[in-house]
């Protein structure tokens, strides 16, 4: 079981407290809880949030000495951080433990200097603010999440989702991640800012005029589907299923289509001993040199080490975690 320690500076978002909790509970393995979530803060007691309430938490921040991660919840002080979180998570650096924060919780994280050189994101409105004030950290505004070495930033609101479905995918593999995806009722695991997935995130669905056709395409991702295919379910020309698609989902059907492609492919990788072949068969991407390439480029390993790292058949997660330049 890895050990979580969330840590609420107040004013603290309510929401951001509740995305930890929400994911991390629902992540079993093998049967077995995966981690134990632990809220810490500077002053253990009744914390303030941003919604005007106070919430009790009972720990300090001599949590973070025995957590294999830490996250930074979001705040409504972007300014001045309290010295002793600071402190904590300089210590935490320094033992290499892996550090996130979720939307302004960034603050902190580059006030303590773990983010000096390195690519960061905030909550789009505060991404400016965050640039001007920490000039030597490459902030990125409009990627969902991004990670550099051991540290992880999310932007705001279901960003955070996103990030902690990483973090867990991460440690467990995709199989794990989306399962805890679909316990929660969120959208399964989107690749962020992390280069050795993806450069592009895949955006949040805005519509449900193509929800029927989505459903219909994951049903059938190991048929060779084509636009036409997409459009003549849709029940539109292929100009306009592209319009609307592109509107729905910030991508197109084909680039939507290959990320799901390539993600039934990790499950198959993780929870099966198909040979790549089939793998590649199952999930419409043809042979298993397109698997390759697919895998190679979204992950950075081959099918046969990706298996061999998240294998969960015969003995369990693999539980490793990935490295990123």
């Amino acid at each position: 079981m890895l050990r979580v320690a969330v840590v609420a500076s107040p004013p603290v978002s309510m929401f951001n407290l509740a995305i930890p909790e929400m994911l991390f509970d629902k992540a079993t393995v093998d049967g077995r809880p995966g981690y134990e979530v632990v809220i810490c803060a500077p002053d253990p007691g009744p914390v303030p949030t941003t919604g005007g309430l106070d919430l009790y938490v009972p720990c300090g921040l001599e949590a973070l000495r025995e957590a294999d991660t830490v996250i930074v919840a979001g705040t409504g002080k972007l300014h001045s951080p309290d010295p002793r979180v600071l402190t904590a998570l300089r210590e935490a650096a320094g033992a290499g433990v892996r550090i996130a924060s979720l939307c302004t919780g960034a603050f902190s994280l580059a006030e303590a200097g773990l983010l000096k050189g390195r690519r960061a994101t905030t909550y789009w409105t505060h991404a400016g603010e965050l640039r001007r004030r920490h000039p030597d950290v490459d902030v990125q505004g409009d990627v969902l999440y991004a990670q550099d070495g051991p540290f992880l930033t999310s932007s705001g609101y279901a960003a955070g989702i996103d990030l902690c479905l990483h973090l867990i995918r991460t440690d467990y593999g995709a199989a794990v991640a989306n399962e805890v995806a679909r316990l929660a009722l969120v959208a399964p695991v989107r690749p962020g800012g992390q280069t050795q997935f993806t450069h592009t995130p895949l955006p949040p669905e805005r519509g449900t005029a193509c929800s029927d056709t989505r459903g219909w395409a994951m049903r059938n991702l190991d048929k060779p589907l084509t636009l036409a295919d997409l459009a003549r379910h849709a029940g539109v020309s292929v100009r306009t299923l592209t319009r609307r698609f592109h509107a729905e989902s910030g991508v197109s059907p084909l680039q939507w289509l290959l990320h799901q492609r390539v993600e039934r492919a990790r499950e198959l990788l993780e929870t099966t001993t198909l040979p790549m072949d089939r793998v590649a068969a199952a999930c419409g991407l043809g042979t298993a040199d397109s698997l390759r390439a697919h895998v190679v480029r979204r992950t950075g390993l081959t099918p046969s080490a990706y298996r061999a790292q998240f294998s969960r058949v015969g003995t369990g997660a693999g539980g490793a975690t990935s490295s990123v330049a």
